[in-house]
């Protein structure tokens, strides 16, 4: 009898760890660790339980407790688990003190999203671009990977090699750095060189948090086949596709999402894919306002252009999957219909901003009026940019 081969590996499970600060607004820290948790999902992990402490400041040692850690300890060695996963960027120091006395694996938060970008780094560039993030990440880090040594019997012959060891990775880790940052910017000059050669044509580019939806818009507005999927960073690598709208043409790009507590290696590394985005003549900063906290999304977005210094350009707020924006009137009747939904929205929020519109991208509903908006926007950059055009 033929055997089935159905055997599909089992996910990790996952705990997740975060503080409360004072300063925090309430609610804000079980916000950040339910995105923490999509981020575990999307990685392939299942997150099992989720730990948070009230403190002043994070633990210089531990960063929650020393009796919080012990709960953790517990907890792991009891259920199995194969992961800790901390909110927030861990020191050196920090992922060695509870390695040792959590048994599993430690991982902070940036190392995850590094994770993360590494399974979805599809072309040359953004493999080089996601290596060298990684590589400027791990080498203050690297003295936890030899921790084994101490863990042996000490004494003379143990101490040198260990440290020789240490500063012999350290070399080949800050070679390939300069080589890496040596090939991105072969790469940068490449692009600087296509975008010059491109025709003058009004550039638009698609902005806005991880998972907004740009990928969707982009496909609707351009026909293209970019991933479109929902789960963080789907989309990486910089694709640029030529729009006609009415009759007038423009170069639509869409790139990879913001994200709140984004690492600042990855956003040094990305520089060169973002430069898409800091040359665009307008940008369409895309909003899932079906998010409870679609507002500080905004911010976050607006606080990574203003780091890109690609603040102050013409823009359009596109407001997306206002289909899934839960809506009750004062007799607490449902507003189910995009329609309805639609006109809620103009005579309730924003409405009467010539610089906002609401669509639902993944229904293809009231994408009519988005393509008229960019296009006001584009003639009026045409005019500006290339006024002997014009007309």
């Amino acid at each position: 009898m033929k055997q089935q081969n159905d055997y599909t590996p089992k996910k990790e499970t996952a705990v997740l760890v975060g503080i409360s600060l004072p300063k925090d607004e309430d609610g804000a820290v079980r916000e950040h660790l339910e995105e923490l948790e999509f981020l575990t999902e999307t990685a392939g992990a299942k997150t099992v339980k989720t730990f948070i402490q009230n403190m002043k400041n994070a633990h210089p040692k531990f960063y929650v407790g020393p009796g919080k850690i012990e709960e953790i300890k517990a907890f792991v060695e009891e259920n199995q688990i194969d992961i800790a996963i901390f909110d927030d960027e861990l020191t050196p120091s920090q992922i060695r003190n509870i390695e040792e006395i959590v048994t599993c694996k430690v991982l902070d938060r940036t190392n995850l999203i590094l994770d993360i970008f590494a399974a979805r780094a599809q072309t040359a560039q953004a493999k080089t671009q996601v290596e060298l993030a990684q590589s400027e990440y791990l080498l203050p880090r690297l003295t936890r990977l030899w921790t084994h040594l101490s863990r042996q019997k000490g004494g003379i012959g143990m101490r040198g090699p260990g440290e020789r060891e240490i500063e012999t990775d350290r070399r080949v880790i800050r070679t390939k750095i300069t080589l890496l940052k040596e090939k991105l910017e072969i790469i940068h000059k490449q692009n600087v060189t296509r975008r010059k050669s491109r025709d003058q044509k009004v550039r638009v580019s698609l902005v806005g948090y991880t998972n907004a939806g740009k990928s969707t818009i982009m496909n609707q507005l351009s026909d293209a086949t970019v991933l479109a999927e929902n789960k963080l960073f789907a989309t990486l690598d910089t694709t640029v596709r030529k729009v006609v709208i009415g009759s007038t043409p423009i170069l639509l790009s869409d790139t990879v999402g913001f994200i709140r507590k984004l690492p600042h290696t990855l956003i040094e590394s990305f520089k060169s894919t973002l430069d898409e985005v800091k040359e665009a003549d307008i940008l369409l900063h895309i909003v899932d306002i079906s998010h409870p906290q679609f507002e500080h999304q905004v911010d976050v977005v607006n606080e990574t252009l203003k780091e890109l210094g690609a603040e102050g350009k013409p823009f359009l707020l596109v407001y997306n999957k206002i289909d899934l924006y839960p809506i009750k009137t004062d007799d607490e009747t449902e507003i189910t219909g995009s329609p309805e939904k639609l006109a809620y929205f103009k005579s309730s929020y924003h409405g009467n901003n010539h610089n906002v519109v609401f669509i639902a991208a993944g229904k293809n509903f009231n994408l009519q009026e988005l393509r008229e908006k960019i296009l006001a926007l584009a003639q009026k950059e045409y005019a500006t940019i290339y006024p002997y055009l014009h007309g």
